[in-house]
């Protein structure tokens, strides 16, 4: 039986943190952001980082924290969009909780982040063809490490949330 916790893996766009948060408060479980965590950590925020440290040092930051926050107990964890591409970070996941893939199309990924500046792989010249790339390296990491996969663009949050709590109470049936 796998932990309590419930991993949101999924490309940025996706809903992780929206749901994520509405999920753990129904739950009555601790809500927690990648992300933001990072950014506590450092004192600055994720477009600094890529810009002083390059994504390499992004993802080395984010490897010790997705390691951290997967240690802990009774958490709805949203990971940044890229936290699939280190084999460690994907084992971490896979072993420590319940893993939900947010899935959407890049229709609606760009819709939801074409004004978003905190995303520091969209901000080059050409956001959809950025993000079809992303999608192409990740898509095979997103599903090797999912238990479930949800489609956000199909669904409202609170169908999406439904489905996981009903998916979390089979993973658990004694919980």
């Amino acid at each position: 039986m796998k932990s309590t916790n419930i991993f949101l893996i999924g490309p940025m766009g996706a809903g992780k943190t929206t749901v994520g948060r509405v999920l753990a408060q129904k739950l009555s479980l601790t809500f927690i952001d990648s992300d933001h965590e990072i950014e506590n950590h450092t004192g600055v925020d994720i477009p600094l980082i890529f810009e002083k440290e390059g994504e390499q040092g992004f993802r080395k930051r984010e490897a010790e924290i997705i390691d951290e926050l997967t240690s802990k107990h009774n958490i709805v964890l949203a990971t940044g969009g890229g936290a699939v591409i280190r084999e460690d970070n994907r084992q971490h996941l896979i072993n420590r909780g319940l893993v939900i893939y947010l899935q959407a199309d890049i229709k609606h990924l760009l819709r939801r982040t074409r004004k978003d500046r905190n995303r520091p792989l969209l901000q080059g010249t050409d956001p959809e063809k950025k993000l079809r790339q992303i999608m192409q390296e990740r898509e095979a990491f997103y599903l090797q490490t999912a238990d479930h996969v949800i489609d956000t663009g199909k669904h409202s949050v609170q169908a999406i949330i439904n489905q996981i709590i009903e998916l979390q109470a089979r993973q658990n049936p004694l919980s």
